[in-house]
């Protein structure tokens, strides 16, 4: 059956007015549908922030923590490092006066030369050259006036140092040398100076026979370590401190 002329004409606007809500009513659905989704999203994503953040503040705890025990460990370490240094100090002071180690200081030194005036009638030879016993009285003023370290040669003088006359020759830490002996002390170089030179004192008397003593004072005289190891065959650590 085929429609009127006014029919067929009015289907099109009829179709418009049909459609035209329906699609705005598929639209409203998709735009509520998509709101939901970005919600959710958000919702979802607001969660996964929270969750992140309260990780990062453990961590953060955590390491704080760990920061707080590394800070006691550094500053045990340092309490033992001090501790040792203190002990290291002492070790050196003890090395020092051992003579194991070289030092370096003020001081003097002092070069003794045989005489070289020729003897006179009745007298001997042997009082115009150096003995142990003249160097023997120059180091013992040389300690009364505060040496701290000394030397012959550079070799350091021990307690256990022997200090003789082997032929025309001196022997110490079983080492020979012949003149001019160098004699070098660490200490208060005026003090150091005034002693040997004073009038009377050893160096006036050995000018007596032409042996020449001659102390020049120095802000930085080396005396040398003793160079063999020292070796105790009778003394022992006390135990016991008594």
């Amino acid at each position: 059956m085929q429609l009127k002329k006014e029919e067929r004409e009015a289907s099109p606007a009829l179709w418009a007015r049909v459609m035209i809500p329906a699609v705005c009513l598929i639209l409203g659905f998709g735009i509520t549908l998509q709101i939901r989704s970005v919600r959710h999203a958000q919702s979802a994503s607001s969660g996964a922030d929270l969750t992140r953040a309260e990780e990062l503040q453990k961590q953060l705890s955590a390491q704080k923590s760990r920061n707080d025990e590394l800070a006691n460990e550094i500053s045990g370490l340092q309490k033992k490092l001090a501790g040792s240094s203190a002990a290291g100090a002492q070790l050196t002071q003890a090395e020092m006066m051992a003579g194991l180690v070289d030092v370096r200081g003020p001081g003097l030194t002092v070069t003794m030369r045989d005489s070289t005036a020729p003897p006179q009638p009745g007298q001997s030879a042997s009082a115009f050259v150096i003995h142990d016993s003249d160097i023997l009285n120059v180091l013992n003023e040389l300690r009364d006036a505060g040496a701290e370290a000394l030397s012959i040669n550079d070799e350091r003088i021990l307690a256990t140092s022997e200090v003789r006359c082997a032929g025309n020759t001196l022997s110490t830490n079983n080492n020979r040398y012949s003149a001019p002996f160098v004699i070098r002390a660490v200490g208060d170089k005026d003090k150091l100076r005034a002693a040997l030179l004073m009038k009377g004192g050893v160096a006036d008397v050995l000018s007596q026979w032409g042996i020449v003593v001659d102390a020049v004072p120095g802000d930085n005289i080396l005396v040398k370590a003793y160079a063999g190891i020292p070796d105790y065959k009778y003394a022992k650590a006390a135990e016991g401190g008594s």
